[in-house]
């Protein structure tokens, strides 16, 4: 198996990561063969991923462009993966050059990547840590010298708190991050559920078996369950909904149906 050369050393690129594995959803070209191997055969029972991804994506610029508007322009990006195009940081600076962004990911090609992408941006700064450790998020230097937590924040947590398993008790890490932020934060979710999936749960369950066989588990939470990581916040309109209903730009009812899979829901915090 050739090393690309952009690999940072020490990863072993046997093992198949879920940031590379949705870089690979999204068209991007920072993933492994192995990676794109876990995708394919995910695809077999749900074909349509790609397009959840792409949903997932879609949200978090929209919901990015409504914490600009209601005057929050810090970000807090975390489980943030590899930087394609239209990230974060891209969209907020797009509206305002002020906007500062500190993203937060666990993969090592995912902070490699993100360093060199953000290499002379002042205002971007890429952290390597864990959700389930909230603390080192909060305390790491780059939180500390970007963002004013006296100040809104706008939390980001797209598609990431599906891979937290409830042993490692993801509510609690969420209330942790919520009671670090300012009266006025965003909290901004995706998060992956059998509801709203155009296919049986048994066969989107094929895809979470492949999760599975990573050690990537991929948890798949209710409405009723994803609405309890809001719990502090007063839920934005229109509350928590399938991805393509989180303030659409486009008319729904144009929506490839797998864009309806998964929840997306915006709070702010009292």
């Amino acid at each position: 198996m050739e090393r690309p050369a952009w690999a940072p050393p020490g990863i072993d690129i046997s093992m198949p990561s879920v940031s590379r594995i949705y870089d690979y959803y999204l068209g991007g070209s920072h993933n492994f063969e192995v990676d794109r191997d876990a995708a394919r055969r995910a695809m077999e029972f749900m074909p349509g991923l790609p397009k959840v991804m792409q949903a997932n994506r879609a949200v978090m610029r929209r919901a990015v462009r409504h914490a600009l508007s209601e005057g929050v322009t810090q970000f807090l990006d975390i489980g943030s993966g590899i930087p394609t195009f239209g990230n974060v940081h891209e969209v907020a600076q797009a509206a305002d050059p002020t906007a500062r962004v500190v993203y937060v990911d666990h993969d090592p090609v995912a902070v490699a990547h993100s360093r060199a992408v953000l290499e002379g941006n002042e205002r971007a700064a890429v952290v390597a840590a864990d959700l389930r450790k909230p603390r080192d998020i909060v305390e790491s230097p780059e939180v500390g010298q970007l963002l004013d937590l006296d100040r809104p924040v706008a939390l980001l947590l797209v598609a990431v708190l599906h891979f937290i398993e409830d042993a490692d008790d993801p509510y609690a890490a969420v209330a942790a991050l919520r009671d670090a932020l300012a009266p006025g934060s965003m909290l901004i979710i995706t998060h992956a559920s059998y509801e709203g999936v155009p296919v049986t749960a048994e066969r989107a369950g094929g895809a979470v078996d492949v999760y599975q066989k990573i050690n990537n588990p991929l948890v798949m939470r209710s409405h009723a369950e994803v609405a309890r990581f809001f719990e502090g916040y007063e839920m934005v309109e229109p509350g928590l909904v399938p991805l393509a209903e989180w303030r659409p730009e486009n008319p729904v009812a144009q929506e490839d149906p797998y864009a309806f899979s998964g929840y997306a829901g915006v709070g702010r915090k009292a």
